[in-house]
């Protein structure tokens, strides 16, 4: 018996625990796509695996709807792998232990990857039952989504026959998505001098922040602990001398980090000791001032042995500190007729220190095109007069929203329905790859749903079991009344 045996719709819960047993985080997800086309296959699906790590699979429409026009079904397959500190749990061997509570699925000191494990398993178990009406299916389940959408990218569009496309990537029950913004990460590069020296080294470490999705929860102004290990720095550096020797912070761009840290060089003793009251002293300060987003905020700094690499000079330390607060991050302008929804923002996910080198790595997400380039030139501009250079990859686009949508009126008459509401229409600053699916296949009709999922990217995601009952129950009437 399986920890969700008994939930409700059986199939799919069933789908997703298998899902969650496999590692499948960014770049490691051949096991999982194994595992799903074998099981196409054996249902006598045709089944497509491209070069970059794609899934497609065809089935027939069933008695009645073969002749309708065929519907897209996509998803993607990784997952953020984000945990707390102090879990064992090893991602790239060990399947999630989850849990279930108060009507939520969780994974115990993990991330879950409800998103987008929940839209694999939704269409597996839709391909696995042969009594489900539905229209012709084309299931496409990318990969590397979470890391820019680098799957779908790569996708040969031409593959599909469809241009009605279901996108299962949203996390709010009762929205359907009809828009959202595009995105490309930004690498700064710094070049470092070293020059060994004597010393007492200390180590800071920031922790306990909230986190949360870099597009989705961008403006809830939650503490990001790249920006905040600068800011510390520099308040620190105007009273007490030091250099540093390594900044690290964030594992993943599209995550706003909830930890980092750094370790630096102290003349004396007794110099280390004021580094060490003004970092207690400012620290203080800053826990104050996000009390309220970040109630888990905490920063400690402590004597450290002497780290293998010897400290950076005095012109490097100063620079790296000034990369890390002084270039933008967060939100940097609402939407001018939506003002609750935001145009254009930049998340500092990943800071690393290599011997020679400190990197920045940013993900710009902006609804207008223009304003994105613009934000990544603008980090193009700074990071140069630093004596950096800059690096682009993941560049995907925004996906327009459509005020004639045959499908999403289809799905808002059906959830109209069931639950005599109509539906919430909203376009989202978070990215999705319907923006590549839109902009490769002329005509193609989109819409985004998905059940209730909390906190995703943090280890305090969980994904309401009642809400996907309901989105499945959704997705198969809306399937059944297509012709």
């Amino acid at each position: 018996m399986g920890i969700l045996s008994g939930l409700e719709p059986g199939p799919v819960w069933t789908w997703f625990e298998r899902i969650c047993a496999i590692p499948h985080g960014s770049r490691h997800t051949d096991r999982l796509r194994s595992l799903l086309a074998e099981a196409a296959r054996g249902w006598g699906l045709e089944t497509i695996l491209d070069d970059a790590g794609n899934l497609v699979i065809r089935k027939d429409g069933t008695l009645g709807l073969e002749n309708a026009e065929p519907v897209i079904l996509q998803g993607h397959l990784d997952m953020v792998c984000e945990k707390e500190a102090g879990c064992p749990l090893d991602f790239s061997q060990e399947g999630l232990r989850l849990r279930v509570a108060d009507g939520f699925v969780s994974a115990q000191g993990t991330t879950l990857g409800g998103d987008d494990g929940i839209a694999v398993a939704y269409c597996m178990a839709l391909l696995e039952d042969g009594e489900i009406p539905h229209p012709p299916l084309e299931v496409v389940l990318t990969t590397d989504e979470e890391i820019g959408m680098l799957g779908a990218a790569a996708l040969d569009l031409s593959l599909l026959r469809g241009r009605r496309l279901v996108n299962l990537d949203s996390e709010e029950e009762g929205v359907f998505l009809a828009g959202c913004a595009g995105g490309v990460t930004v690498k700064c590069v710094l070049p470092v001098r070293r020059v060994a020296a004597p010393g007492t080294f200390l180590r800071i470490r920031i922790g306990g922040l909230t986190g949360g999705h870099s597009g989705t929860e961008i403006h809830r102004s939650r503490a990001n602990g790249d920006h905040l290990l600068g800011r510390l720095l520099y308040k620190t550096r105007k009273e007490s001398d030091f250099r540093l020797v390594w900044v690290r912070g964030g594992s993943k761009d599209n995550a706003i980090p909830r930890a980092a840290e750094a370790v630096l060089a102290s003349a004396s003793p007794e110099n280390a000791e004021a580094v060490q009251r003004t970092v207690e002293k400012w620290g203080a300060v800053l826990k104050r001032e996000y009390r309220d987003t970040d109630p888990g905020f905490s920063i400690t700094v402590e004597d450290t042995k002497a780290p293998d690499l010897p400290p950076m000079d005095r012109d490097s330390t100063c620079r790296t500190i000034t990369a890390l607060f002084a270039l933008p991050n967060g939100v940097l302008r609402m939407n001018r007729c939506l003002p609750e929804m935001v145009e254009t923002s930049l998340n500092l996910g990943i800071v690393d220190t290599a011997e020679s080198t400190v990197s920045l790595s940013f993900l710009v997400r902006s609804g207008v095109e223009s304003e994105k380039q613009a934000v990544a030139d603008r980090l193009a501009c700074l990071t140069e007069a630093l004596g950096g250079s800059v690096t682009y990859s993941g560049d995907y686009p925004g996906w327009a929203y459509r005020t004639d949508s045959p499908l999403r009126e289809r799905f808002v008459q059906t959830f109209a329905r069931l639950y005599g509401h109509r539906p919430e229409i909203r376009s989202i600053h978070a990215g999705l790859e319907c923006g590549i699916f839109a902009g490769g296949l002329d005509g193609l009709d989109v819409l985004s749903l998905g059940p209730e999922i909390l906190d995703i990217h943090t280890p305090s995601e969980r994904m309401n079991v009642d809400s996907v009952r309901r989105t499945w129950e959704l997705l198969l009437a809306a399937l059944a009344s297509m012709e």
